[in-house]
């Protein structure tokens, strides 16, 4: 089973990579993600439109930490020109992102009405050209993700990754639903075997990793290049360390404490705060320390408690008292 993957000139140190996740995978996330070993992580999705007319909260997506590198700035949008232009004038020139990725599987409404995101599993030419015209532009590597089509009457994700390649895309990663099911369903590793067997590219494979276990699943039945976790590590970081573990032979998982998720909510806040005004960071945190807590003993009231927070220290000390609560 391959640990590691080589991403056009990009060699990761592990085939673990965190999903990019609106709402989630901020510079904090990230950060906290790649301590736990991830070879590559991803920024949330970037608007082109929104790089293209300047927009001041799209630009303050494309924040990137040293440390978290190498980092795919993935994006989003489905005019080739305008794509393009973003790369070649505001994008090639930061030498922080080393990897862009466009999405072609977003399948949320406000996304697909304007024919962006899974729209585009619809418009197989149009996917083609705009990755050939970003490659033509581009002095970074460039991927892809892709969902296996758009209903079940048009799982194309094996013909449109071949589109892709001979476009000149470096990577493809493919998450095994349509964008009918949304994340209803089970993810299809079939269909992400078959574009594994039909491009000469890495493809990673993305849907319903869960545990480690769940990984060498993908991995085995796909026979794809990496994997790529998303809601698994919502409250749960520690998957990703021990998917690592799990693919070096190791089966001594780390099992987080409540202790340990806790003190993680803790520094997760501070760190939050010290990007964000101390206001957003504690509404953020609501989202997140619920994820944390899920199934933890007693915490229904304490979760409750953090959902009328409005500063990350006042957090701090409604966590000390159910640490106190519970022993």
């Amino acid at each position: 089973m391959k640990k590691t993957i080589k991403i056009g000139n990009i060699e990761l140190n592990t085939n673990v990579a965190l999903a990019p996740m609106a709402g989630v995978t901020d510079i904090t996330y990230r950060t906290i993600c790649k301590e736990m070993g991830a070879g590559l992580v991803y920024t949330e999705m970037v608007s082109a439109k929104g790089l293209y007319y300047k927009d001041i909260k799209t630009k303050s997506l494309m924040k990137i930490n040293e440390k978290n590198r190498p980092v795919s700035l993935q994006i989003f949008g489905s005019d080739p020109d305008i794509m393009a232009y973003v790369v070649e004038n505001y994008i090639n020139e930061r030498k922080d992102i080393d990897i862009i990725d466009v999405n072609m599987g977003c399948p949320t409404p406000k996304i697909v009405k304007n024919g962006d995101g899974s729209a585009l599993m619809k418009s197989p030419g149009l996917a083609g050209e705009i990755i050939n015209k970003i490659k033509k532009v581009s002095t970074k590597t460039v991927t892809v993700k892709i969902r296996a089509g758009w209903d079940s009457n048009s799982i194309n994700a094996p013909e449109l990754a071949k589109v892709l390649e001979f476009n000149g895309a470096d990577m493809v990663a493919v998450h095994g639903r349509t964008r009918e099911q949304f994340y209803t369903g089970k993810a299809d590793y079939d269909v992400i075997k078959k574009v594994k067997e039909a491009v000469n590219i890495p493809v990673v494979g993305n849907g319903d990793i869960y545990t480690p276990q769940d990984a060498v699943k993908m991995l085995e039945s796909t026979g794809c290049d990496g994997v790529m976790v998303a809601r698994g590590i919502l409250g749960n970081p520690w998957l990703i360390k021990n998917i690592i573990k799990i693919l070096n032979n190791d089966y001594n998982f780390y099992e987080p404490t409540p202790k340990d998720k806790i003190e993680m909510i803790k520094r997760h806040a501070l760190m939050l705060a010290n990007e964000l005004d101390e206001r957003i960071a504690a509404l953020e945190m609501r989202k997140f320390a619920a994820w944390y807590m899920k199934g933890m003993k007693n915490s229904s009231e304490t979760r409750n408690k953090i959902n009328k927070i409005t500063r990350a220290a006042e957090l701090c000390n409604v966590l000390d008292e159910y640490m106190n609560m519970i022993g």
